[in-house]
């Protein structure tokens, strides 16, 4: 069976529809506060596709509130409620943190789960040093540098309603873990992990029982791009960044700072070829189908289909 068989294709028209009466509570300033650095989100991005995805989230989060206190009754267990756990995935530059945010805001407006917390897995990456030491600073994002049994022992104290739980904090401008900085998580109704392999499974070189990281999610998301498309995005941020956040010194791409335009975009698409398209290729693009959802873009970043599992 094609994997695609697993879907519903819903058209952007026909998923707009399903808005139904969702009150549209971001905005304009919302939206340019939420938004990427060279992602121009429009209003109608966010009543069409956002909308009522917020509202298929807000429904999966209050039938899971109602097993719960199902399983509570019939067990008898007084443990406090535990957070419902999303996971969203896709290529570097796909836009993945700008949907995270904007969907971190209009599920908070909601009067039944107020507390949404954003969890990125860049927190969870091995420090510079030990990257260095191992050799993998060529291979950063891929599986092997994330300190997967920390993200996976944080979700679990998460999803077992431990509080508070923290984790450790990533620096873009210095590509690099925050000594001594945290994020704190203390009793969230929705945490939203988000990711470049939030839904890899790692390949067992031992018999025993593995734990993944995507069996702590109540709900997967999947924004997918022509790789094409995601590359060029790639090269249009890495532009916009030299002329900003690379002129800090602090920064770890200061020295690209002051490349021409034709020798910047010559540096961004070798740094794609050799990493970020491999890896999308090897590690995130195969884990797709395994998404409740995929968010389907086209060549303007704009959602122009999406694809939700039948099982």
């Amino acid at each position: 069976m094609m994997a695609w068989a697993l879907y519903t294709e819903i058209t952007r028209a026909e998923w707009a529809r399903l808005r139904a009466d969702t009150t549209l509570t971001l905005t304009p300033e919302d939206l340019l506060r939420l938004q990427g650095l060279n992602e121009r989100v429009a209003m109608e991005e966010v009543v069409d596709i956002y909308l009522p995805l917020a509202r298929l989230l807000h429904l999966y989060v209050e039938a899971e509130q109602v097993l719960y206190r199902a399983r509570a009754t019939f067990l008898g267990d007084a443990t406090a409620k535990v957070p419902y756990v999303i996971g969203l995935a896709g290529s570097v530059a796909v836009g993945k943190s700008t949907t995270a945010r904007i969907l971190r805001e209009l599920l908070a407006r909601w009067p039944e789960h107020p507390k949404v917390d954003l969890v990125t897995t860049d927190g969870f990456l091995h420090p510079r040093h030990i990257l260095e030491e191992r050799r993998l600073m060529g291979r950063k994002g891929f599986p092997e540098s994330y300190d997967v049994p920390a993200l996976i022992e944080f979700l679990a104290d998460i999803k077992a309603g431990r509080a508070p739980v923290s984790c450790p904090v990533y620096s873009h401008l210095t590509y690099d873990i925050v000594p001594g900085e945290a994020l704190v998580i203390d009793r969230p109704d929705v945490v939203i992990l988000e990711g470049l392999n939030v839904l890899q499974m790692a390949r067992a070189a031992r018999r025993d029982p593995l734990v993944f990281v995507s069996d702590f999610f109540d709900c997967s998301i999947y924004v997918d791009a022509a790789e094409h498309d995601a590359r060029r995005w790639y090269i249009e941020r890495f532009l916009l960044l030299r002329a900003t956040a690379f002129k800090e010194s602090a920064s770890y791409f200061h020295r690209y700072a002051a490349l021409s335009d034709e020798a910047a975009e010559q540096v961004a698409g070798e740094i794609w070829d050799a990493i970020n398209g491999p890896n999308l290729r090897e590690n995130i693009l195969p884990t797709r189908e395994r998404a409740h959802l995929v968010l389907v873009k086209g060549a303007d970043h704009a959602v122009g289909r999406i694809q939700m599992r039948k099982l």
